[in-house]
Formats: C-alpha cells, sequence, structure tokens
C-alpha cells in the first residue's frame, strides 16, 4: 500500500501517454511528506496502475455534448477517469488533504489539453479503513532499505 489504480473510458486512451501518467503519479506519491517530513508512503509500496475499461456508460451518453457542439472530430460517449488511492490508515487529514492536492494538480494539469477538445470527467477519491484481509507478497520493500 499505497495503490493508486486509475479506470479510463477507452476512447481516449490513444490520446494520452498512460505511462508518463503513471509514472507522475508515483513520483508525486513518493515526494509526499507528513508533519515531520517523514515520507507518507514507503516507496516500495507505491503502486499506480492504469486500466481501460471494456463496457461503461457516462452520464446521457453524449447527447448533451453533441448538442452544445462539444464533441468536434469525437463520437461516442463521455470520457471519464476514475483514479482511486488507497491507502493503510494512520495518516492525518492534514496529509490527506495534501496528497489529495497535489495528486489533483498532476491530474489537472495533464487532462488540461484533452479537456480542450472533448468532454472528459476525472474523479479522484481516497480511501483508508480497516482492512478486513490483508496478505502482502512482495520482495520490493528490502530494495529501499
Amino acid at each position: 500500500m499505497p495503490h493508486l489504480v486509475l479506470l479510463y473510458t477507452p476512447q481516449i486512451e490513444e490520446a494520452l501517454d498512460w505511462g508518463e501518467l503513471c509514472h507522475q503519479l508515483a513520483d508525486t506519491m513518493r515526494a509526499q511528506r507528513d508533519e515531520q517530513a517523514k515520507a507518507v508512503f514507503p516507496t516500495g509500496g507505491i503502486r499506480v496502475l492504469a486500466l481501460p475499461v471494456r463496457h461503461f456508460a457516462v452520464a446521457d451518453g453524449g447527447a448533451a455534448g453533441v448538442a452544445a457542439n462539444r464533441h468536434g472530430a469525437h463520437s461516442g460517449d463521455y470520457a471519464f477517469v476514475y483514479a482511486q488511492l488507497r491507502m493503510g490508515r494512520g495518516r492525518s487529514t492534514a496529509v490527506h488533504h495534501q496528497v489529495g492536492q497535489a495528486l489533483r494538480a498532476v491530474l489537472e494539469t495533464f487532462f488540461a489539453p484533452l479537456q480542450q477538445t472533448r468532454p472528459v470527467g476525472v474523479t479522484l477519491q481516497i480511501d483508508e479503513g480497516q482492512e478486513v484481509y490483508d496478505a502482502k507478497l512482495s520482495n520490493l520493500h528490502p530494495l529501499f532499505h
């Protein structure tokens, strides 16, 4: 943990460098510090994944965008990105807000050019909670000690 998963509608896959976005988000997570200037997230636990979804429905399917002439050359449904950061418990509300603002800034900058050409919704959520089961099979953490 932490794991940041991005799910996105497939019509924007070719328009963006998803690998670059994943690296930018991971770098941003790695740079976060808490109130004692300690890393918020362990480097070996940071995971950022971006996956296109196979089936989706967004809002009215594009009708309002077509009526407002916002689709341009694009046809079909609106584009959407759902980014969910899941982290373990124990961080302060201030750290949650700081991390959220930092990730939001990356997403805003990354998607701004695309949002100039088509309707794209982007949602970022951060969740933390008590796990009912948590198993880790990893040999990554020792690499960073």
